[in-house]
C-alpha cells in the first residue's frame, strides 16, 4: 500500500533548528567519501598498493553506506530514530580511530567498510526524520536544503583533507573522522528530538520484512530508486576518478585538486538550491525531466571532448559542471517522490533508497579504474548513467500514465 498524502502523526514542525541538525547528520558521509581523496596517492605510496587498489577502499565504503542503510532504516522504523543512530555512528568514530593505525590496504579497505557501515545511520535516520514530518513538495524543499550540506561537504572535505596534510601523513585525515564522529554523537543526545513515536513503529522481524515487501512491491518506486541511484553513479564515477584525472591528467597538486573538487561542490550547491524556487512553479518531475536531459547533453560533450583530445582543464570543466548542476536537481525531487509512496515505513523507504544510491555507486567507481582512470573513462562512466537514468524516469513516467488509464 502506498500513500501521497502528508504524513499520518506528524509529531514536529520542520524547523531551522531541526532542518540544520539533520544537515550536520548527512554531511558525515561526504565528509567520509571525499576527506581522503587528495591522499590516494599517498597511501598507495605509503601502503605499497597499487591506485586501483586505493581506489577500491572508497568502493568498500559505498559498500558499507548501501548495506548500513538496508540494516539501519527498518531498525529506525522498530526502535525510533535516535538509539539506531547514535549507536551506527559511534561504530564510524571507532573504525575511524582503527583506520589511523591501518598497516596495509587490505586493513584499510575492511575499515572504510565498517566507517560506511556507521556512517549510513546518519545518512538513513535523517531522510527518515525528513519523512516523519513532510511529504511531497514540502519534502522536496528540505532536502533540497540538505543537498546544500551534501554540496558544501565535498566543497570542504577534500580542501580540509589538503590541509590535513599539509599538517601531517593520510592518517591525521582519519583522526579528524573520529572527531567529528564523536561531536555528532553529543549533537544527537542533546539536541535531536526522536520524530518517530512509539505507535507508529513497527516492531519484530516480521514488521520489517512486510516493510520491505511492500516498498519492494511498488513498480513505480523501484524505477524512481533506479533513477535516483543512477544519477548517484553519475556522481560517484566523477569522485572516482577525479584525483587521477586533476592530478594525473592535468597535474594540479592536492590543494589544486581540493580547490577544483571545491568548485563542483559549488555547482552541487547551486543546483539544489534553485530546486525550491522552480518547485513553486513547475512540477517535480518536469524538473527531473529536463535535469536528466542536460546531464545526457553534456555528458556527450564532455565524452566528445576527451575523445578528441582537446587539451586544457576547461573542456573537462564546463561540461561537467553542467552535468553536476542535473545531478543536483535531479537528486531531490526523486527522493521526495518515492519517499512520499511509502510515508508508513519511511526509515525502510530511506534505506533502499540510500541502498541503491550508494550500491551502485560502488558498482561504478571500479569500472572508472578498469576504464583507465582517465578523463575518458570518467566521462564514459559518467555519460552512461546519466542516460540509463533518463531512461528509468521514461519508463516511470510510462508507468504513472497506466495506472491512470
Amino acid at each position: 500500500m502506498t500513500s501521497t498524502a502528508q504524513p499520518a502523526g506528524t509529531t514536529r514542525p520542520m524547523t531551522a533548528g531541526l532542518i540544520l541538525i539533520l544537515g550536520a547528520l548527512v554531511a558525515l558521509g561526504p565528509l567520509t567519501i571525499d576527506m581522503y581523496l587528495p591522499a590516494f596517492p599517498a597511501i598507495a605510496e605509503d601502503l605499497s598498493a597499487s591506485g586501483t587498489l586505493v581506489q577500491l577502499t572508497l568502493t568498500g565504503t559505498l559498500l558499507g553506506l548501501a548495506a548500513g542503510q538496508l540494516l539501519i532504516g527498518p531498525l529506525s522504523d522498530a526502535a525510533g530514530r535516535r538509539l539506531p543512530l547514535i549507536l551506527g555512528i559511534a561504530l564510524h568514530v571507532v573504525a575511524s580511530g582503527l583506520a589511523v593505525l591501518a598497516w596495509d590496504i587490505t586493513v584499510l579497505g575492511v575499515l572504510r567498510v565498517l566507517q560506511g557501515v556507521g556512517a549510513a545511520a546518519a545518512t538513513v535516520v535523517a531522510m527518515a526524520v525528513v519523512r516523519d514530518v513532510s511529504a511531497g513538495s514540502a519534502a522536496a524543499v528540505v532536502i533540497s536544503r540538505l543537498m546544500l550540506v551534501m554540496g558544501a561537504a565535498p566543497v570542504l572535505a577534500p580542501s580540509l583533507g589538503g590541509v590535513v596534510l599539509l599538517a601531517g601523513s593520510w592518517r591525521w585525515i582519519f583522526a579528524v573522522l573520529a572527531v567529528a564522529g564523536a561531536m555528532l554523537i553529543l549533537l544527537a543526545v542533546i539536541a535531536l528530538p526522536e520524530t518517530l513515536p512509539p505507535q507508529r513503529r513497527r516492531s519484530g522481524p516480521g514488521q520489517a520484512l512486510r516493510g520491505y515487501r511492500a516498498v519492494l512491491g511498488d513498480g513505480r518506486f523501484i524505477l524512481l530508486i533506479v533513477v535516483v541511484g543512477l544519477a548517484f553513479g553519475c556522481l560517484f564515477g566523477y569522485i572516482a576518478g577525479s584525483s587521477f584525472v586533476f592530478q594525473r591528467q592535468y597535474g594540479l597538486g592536492e590543494l589544486q585538486y581540493a580547490l577544483v573538487f571545491g568548485a563542483a561542490g559549488l555547482v552541487l550547491i547551486g543546483g539544489a538550491q534553485l530546486n525550491p524556487p522552480l518547485l513553486r512553479r513547475i512540477a517535480p518531475e518536469r524538473i527531473i525531466a529536463g535535469a536528466l536531459g542536460l546531464i545526457c547533453v553534456a555528458g556527450l560533450a564532455l565524452v566528445a571532448a576527451q575523445a578528441a583530445g582537446a587539451e586544457g582543464i576547461a573542456w573537462f570543466m564546463l561540461p561537467l559542471f553542467c552535468m553536476l548542476a542535473g545531478v543536483s536537481l535531479t537528486v531531490p525531487n526523486v527522493t521526495a517522490l518515492a519517499l512520499s509512496r511509502h510515508g508508513e515505513a519511511a526509515g525502510t523507504a530511506a534505506a533502499v533508497l540510500g541502498a541503491a544510491q550508494f550500491g551502485l555507486g560502488a558498482a561504478v567507481t571500479p569500472l572508472v579504474g578498469v576504464l583507465g582512470n582517465d578523463g575518458l573513462a570518467t566521462a564514459a562512466v559518467m555519460t552512461g548513467c546519466g542516460a540509463m537514468a533518463a531512461v528509468g524516469f521514461v519508463f516511470y513516467l510510462m508507468a504513472g500514465r497506466r495506472a491512470r488509464t
